[in-house]
């Protein structure tokens, strides 16, 4: 089926039909037009936007405002797509009111369509003030890159039992407390099956499996501009590292050489 406009009720319309959800990570104006010229549902200004836009080692550093900036340039692009945007660490996770702050200035300054928060039971608080101001929140289970310090790896989580069963009891309470959707990232792909067995709002993986109701990667792992990056669940479907390269080597030798600008490139 064709939607001509994405929302949180579509995805639940999606999930029901079993059409799978696509997802994927925009941070400007240029790419986010492409993208959701691509028919992709859902686009998410993730705060990954720390790692391949200002080359920080973790999602920790990015602010508020940054987060804000990003989306405000994503929205400008956005006719189709549902535009998600994370809460930054440090926005939400002790002080409900600072969340529900957080989550306003992003709806009213960026024109973004919701906020997702990583976390379970822990932050509950939080979710809730935001849901009950009437902002759609998606949820942010398993590995949640915002605690890498706590994990201290970027391991598959939830492999034990004690947090498998932990994770299905948050995955449980985000959708009673009203979460439109929940990402699972890189859990193993028998307990996000069990998961979408209980749950009955729509499932985002990212290294969780096929079991899902929909995937999402980061754009950059996507068109191959990174290459450090190399989890099982990344399929790269374009090497743009090395065709951006080679093009410009090929300026700069054109330069050199005096072949740019040509006769018919000059007025």
């Amino acid at each position: 089926m064709i939607y001509k406009r994405i929302t949180t009720r579509t995805l639940l319309e999606m999930k029901n039909n079993n059409e799978k959800i696509s997802m994927l990570t925009a941070y400007d104006y240029t790419f986010a037009k492409i993208i959701d010229q691509s028919n992709v549902d859902v686009i998410l200004v993730g705060d990954s936007a720390s790692n391949v836009i200002a080359g920080n080692e973790t999602t920790v550093p990015i602010t508020l405002d940054e987060m804000i900036y990003h989306a405000k340039s994503v929205v400008k692009a956005v006719q189709r797509a549902l535009v998600v945007v994370d809460l930054p660490f440090g926005t939400y996770q002790s002080d409900s009111k600072l969340a529900l702050r957080s989550a306003i200035r992003i709806m009213k300054e960026s024109g973004a369509h919701a906020v997702k928060l990583e976390g379970g039971s822990e932050i509950i608080d939080s979710v809730s003030k935001i849901i009950k101001a009437g902002i759609p929140v998606m949820g942010h289970l398993g590995l949640t890159p915002q605690s890498i310090y706590k994990f201290g790896s970027y391991t598959v989580r939830a492999k034990e039992k004690h947090e498998a069963e932990e994770l299905i009891s948050d995955a449980l309470l985000l959708e009673q407390i009203g979460c439109f959707a929940t990402v699972l990232e890189k859990i193993p792909s028998n307990l996000s099956k069990k998961v979408c067995s209980k749950v009955s709002y729509p499932v985002i993986g990212i290294g969780a499996g096929n079991h899902v109701d929909g995937q999402v990667l980061v754009m950059h792992d996507l068109l191959g501009l990174t290459t450090e990056f190399n989890p099982r669940f990344i399929r790269r479907y374009l090497n743009l590292n090395n065709q951006v390269s080679d093009a410009v080597k090929s300026y700069v030798s054109d330069i050199k050489k005096m072949n740019f600008p040509n006769d018919e490139e000059m007025y």
